[in-house]
């Protein structure tokens, strides 16, 4: 019998980010406009695409192998999985999600135990229960369907735990932030099972190390060179790198060629005074992964 490893594709906002992010590492997912199996050039494996809210649940319950979700949602279900590595894609957001205790700015509200007695509205219940309840203070937590922010401004509800990045639409509807009381990123998960199985912990590794390694090359660019070789001191102090600039003689010449590994960004700056310098033939490239 053939070796298959269950893979649930995150729906919704991560789910480009995630097949472009398989396409750098190497394995190319098709996602069908109507229906839920997306096709991997990968025999080994079976995409099933879920909404990264439930994702933890059937990993946990080993209707899918392995998934990406935020962290948030693998809390808020209380999820027995094992967590393999973040995925923080550049292409969706650097910044981690921040699940933060908001009040109305005239609220007397300092911190959260003075909301004892009072009703929480938000759509991560359970999270939000087990961290009220862990701190022995008493409150009623509501599930909200939607314009979270909105509740609390009506005054149905006295606080809300919200999901942001900066606070800034926070802080444009008169609202204020008491505490945060998490931070979230994607991750990949798996649950006991899989990670038990040889077979499917290797390969799941294996996907991992990849996917990491594509991660690592976003913003990342390739930039080679030629210099005169009284130069090369000079350049390399100009030019940063992962490690140190890969320096070699060019063939029958006094020049050298120079590798490196930098952000995208710093090439701007640099090539000019690379130019300054006496470099020629300055080629930039791009980078599918570090590893």
């Amino acid at each position: 019998m053939s070796k298959e490893l269950k893979f649930g594709v995150p729906k919704g906002s991560l789910e480009n980010a995630t097949v472009e992010l398989f396409k750098k590492a190497g394995w190319k997912i098709t996602v069908h406009s109507r229906n839920y199996f997306p096709s991997i050039d990968d025999e080994e494996m079976n995409c099933k695409l879920i909404r990264p809210q439930e994702m933890s649940k059937y990993v946990e319950r080993g209707t899918i192998d392995v998934g990406i979700a935020g962290r948030d949602w693998v809390r808020e279900n209380d999820s027995d999985v094992i967590e393999v590595c973040e995925m923080v894609y550049s292409k969706v957001s650097r910044r981690p999600a921040r699940w933060v205790l908001v009040v109305t700015g005239d609220s007397k509200v300092q911190k959260p135990e003075d909301l004892a007695g009072t009703t929480i509205s938000t759509e991560l219940v359970g999270f939000t229960k087990r961290y009220f309840a862990e701190r022995n203070i008493p409150v009623n937590v509501e599930f909200s369907w939607g314009a979270t922010e909105a509740k609390v401004v009506d005054g149905l509800c006295e606080a809300i735990v919200e999901v942001t990045e900066t606070g800034s639409t926070i802080k444009a509807n008169g609202l204020r932030i008491v505490s945060e009381l998490m931070e979230s990123v994607p991750v990949m998960i798996v649950n006991q099972a899989a990670w038990a199985d040889p077979w499917k912990r290797g390969k799941i590794e294996r996907i991992a190390t990849m996917l990491q390694s594509a991660l690592s090359a976003e913003g990342m660019v390739g930039l080679t060179l030629n210099a005169p070789g009284d130069k090369v001191e000079a350049i390399t102090k100009v030019l940063p790198s992962l490690n140190n600039p890969t320096v070699s003689h060019l063939f029958n010449s006094d020049w050298v060629s120079i590798e490196s590994i930098l952000p995208e960004k710093e090439v701007r700056h640099i090539v000019p005074e690379l130019m300054e310098l006496g470099a020629e033939g300055i080629v930039e490239y791009p980078l599918n992964k570090i590893i």
